[in-house]
């Protein structure tokens, strides 16, 4: 059994959806042979149809929220009911101890997501960014020594 987590970016470009979409359903076709665990935070954008994507193909989703508050402050109110469904599509779900979402919070989550993951898919588009976010997610899996399979974003 394959775990997969993911990361990326919130903002997708709508015209790019379709097509980001079809790399990742390739890559978790790829992956899923005996089973298939998807890791995700969530996040609305590259987290959000990695989770929709891995349901779809018949996976377990495990979710890993950065604090306990992500809901409340991190979550935009176009995206709550999509979070809520996913959330509640969930096989488990890990709450790190963090009481707000920060840098900080978003890096440890991407630890945890790392190290439980066979394989990092990242929906990026190959700039740096802001501390915790995916280039960091993405350098943290290389210096790990776990495969990283990047999705042009």
């Amino acid at each position: 059994m394959a775990t997969v987590a993911v990361t990326g970016h919130v903002r997708i470009d709508p015209s790019r959806t379709a097509a980001i979409a079809d790399s990742l359903r390739a890559v978790l076709a790829r992956s899923s042979a005996g089973g298939l665990t998807g890791l995700s935070c969530l996040a609305e954008g590259a987290d959000a149809l990695f989770a929709e994507l891995v349901l779809e193909a018949g996976g377990r989703l495990e979710v890993v929220l950065p604090s306990h508050d992500y809901r409340a402050r991190m979550v935009a109110p176009h995206y709550a009911a999509h979070f809520d469904r996913l959330h509640d599509a969930a096989a488990a779900v890990t709450v790190l101890p963090y009481r707000q979402a920060s840098a900080r919070a978003y890096s440890a989550a991407n630890r945890v997501l790392l190290g439980r993951a066979d394989l990092l898919v990242a929906v990026w588009n190959g700039l740096p960014g802001r501390p915790g976010g995916t280039a960091d997610t993405v350098a943290a899996a290389r210096a790990a020594g776990l495969p990283v399979e990047v999705v042009p974003a």
